[in-house]
């Protein structure tokens, strides 16, 4: 086999290599489009249209406190503990997360 055929198998593996990996991130990129869409009605059934705001607001500034809170609460109304969630409902459950992801801190002098 010469070099120049062994350049062109090490190619058409490469390539082969290439187009499994693109077929891959689009099945992932697929999967995501589908779950974030699955996401996106889940929340429109029982969130008002304000709260639904006030979490797209989060989402531009703490994208992954946007995250947890979503599924915190489709965790919540799949269990049956929330049938419809306002703005003033969902403040106050920010406020309750907040103040337990917020840490103090002292300052002793020795």
């Amino acid at each position: 086999m010469s070099d120049e055929e062994k350049l062109e198998e090490i190619r058409k593996r490469k390539l082969e290599q290439m187009k499994q990996q693109a077929a891959q991130k689009q099945m992932a990129d697929q999967q995501q489009e589908a779950y974030e869409q699955q996401k996106y009605n889940m929340l429109r059934k029982f969130l008002t249209q304000k709260a639904r705001q006030r979490l797209e607001n989060i989402r531009m500034v703490k994208p992954e406190f946007a995250e947890q809170i979503e599924i915190q609460l489709i965790q919540l109304y799949r269990a049956g503990r929330i049938s419809q969630m306002s703005d003033k409902k969902l403040k106050q459950l920010l406020q309750k997360l907040s103040s337990k992801t917020k840490k103090d801190f002292k300052i002793k002098k020795f």
